[in-house]
């Protein structure tokens, strides 16, 4: 049901991310790293459209491979539609159509922006309206991107990444980014961060307990400036995931030697996203890593989260 009117189906559209700063912090007492990130949700999104069911079920289409992908209760949409719904008392299903246009395991949170939009359709679908807030604390408890898929724009990441404040950004960044023919498992990757720092425990610092987004960040994102955002990119998860997949740094310098200003690996990888001075400079960098036979795709940022959308 949506204002008043019965409805066939609901569909919301959620936006990919990228994480323009990222320090991970010490292992907390739950087991996850502290971290303190800055999000940017740009123009890569995920489709979903939720149709009433007695059951539960999600299917996929779109432009990304999702044969890695589960379908059954192990799927993250599946989890926050069944979420909602034990939270609401709801006793129906939903069957969810999942068009994909974010990577698959790629860092750029596709599947959190599914769960993301599955909160949005279904609450939307059953007439549940729990409100915002209410849609915000049960992301939390899906995942630590979940929230800002959601919320989207620009915002500072704490905790597991998802205690959020937004954060102000003007203008408009323009990515390319290069998208990966593999996956990079999260846990895979800062297990990989964990074992560099044992390895080099007498010559780096040690993890911070609370670590915090640099100045310099949030003051490129406030003066819409590309240029001095590019010098402030950073991730701590960039060094373990071109570890673990070494072509990484290749396309790194690929984009910087074609007009980027600056690249970075999203969160976990193995996506990378190049941030370019504007539209023009945007073209001819993903022309020339075609070219190379590397798929990109351009997108702005920031954008919305997970909201309803006309068909």
């Amino acid at each position: 049901m949506v204002d008043g009117w019965d409805v066939d189906s609901v569909h919301v559209r959620a936006p990919g991310k990228i994480n323009v700063f990222m320090r991970v912090g010490a292992v907390m007492e739950d087991g996850y790293h502290d971290v303190a990130t800055a999000y940017q949700a740009v123009s890569l999104y995920e489709d979903v459209r939720a149709y009433p069911d007695d059951e539960f079920s999600v299917g996929f289409s779109g432009s990304i491979d999702t044969g890695s992908v589960p379908l059954d209760e192990s799927n993250l949409a599946i989890k926050a539609a069944r979420l909602l719904a034990k939270r609401t008392g709801y006793t129906g299903g939903v069957r969810l159509e999942i068009e994909k246009h974010v990577p698959v395991a790629g860092g750029m949170g596709g599947g959190s922006a599914d769960a993301a939009a599955t909160l949005v359709a279904c609450d939307a679908l059953w007439g549940t309206d729990v409100g915002r807030d209410e849609l915000q604390t049960l992301a939390a408890r899906l995942g630590a991107d979940v929230p800002f898929a959601l919320l989207g724009g620009t915002a500072i990441g704490t905790g597991r990444g998802d205690r959020l404040s937004p954060a102000l950004a003007t203008g408009q960044f323009h990515w390319v980014l290069a998208l990966p023919e593999g996956e990079l498992s999260t846990p895979q990757v800062y297990r990989e961060l964990d074992r560099h720092r044992e390895r080099h425990a007498g010559d780096i610092a040690p993890a911070q307990l609370s670590p915090s987004v640099d100045s310099g960040v949030l003051q490129a994102l406030r003066a819409g400036d590309p240029a001095m955002l590019a010098e402030a990119l950073t991730n701590d998860l960039q060094a373990p995931a071109i570890h673990l997949v070494p072509k990484l740094a290749e396309v790194i310098e690929l984009g910087e030697t074609n007009g980027a200003l600056a690249g970075i690996v999203s969160g976990s990888g193995p996506t990378v996203a190049f941030l370019t001075s504007d539209l023009d400079s945007a073209i001819d960098l993903q022309i020339a890593l075609s070219a190379a036979r590397v798929h990109a795709v351009r997108a702005t940022g920031p954008v919305h989260g997970a909201r309803v959308v006309g068909d």
